[in-house]
């Protein structure tokens, strides 16, 4: 006989209702006195708006013994993804393709 594994699954687990389920689960709204997003504590930034007073502090490796940029995706890739050396410098396999 085929089992039908899109027919909903019975079990004793299922036979609460919802009204207990709910009982369970704590409510998170009524302790939420904050909106914010906890991600971005400044709010909600529209597109476009002026970031000239932001700092972004970014840290910018050398490129390492193992590495090397592509000259035609400009991408820095691992020495196994070279392909071959062109008359510009190195490109990768994925450009050479």
């Amino acid at each position: 006989m085929a089992t039908d594994y899109d027919a909903p699954r019975k079990s004793e687990d299922d036979s609460e209702s919802i009204e207990a389920l709910k009982e369970r689960v704590p409510d998170n709204r009524a302790g939420a006195s904050n909106d914010e997003d906890s991600d971005n504590p400044t709010g909600f930034e529209l597109p476009g708006a002026d970031l000239s007073d932001v700092e972004l502090d970014v840290v910018v490796l050398p490129a390492q013994q193992d590495e090397f940029t592509c000259m035609s995706c400009f991408l820095v890739k691992h020495r196994s993804q070279l392909d071959h050396e062109g008359p510009e410098g190195p490109i990768c396999k994925e450009c050479a393709a």
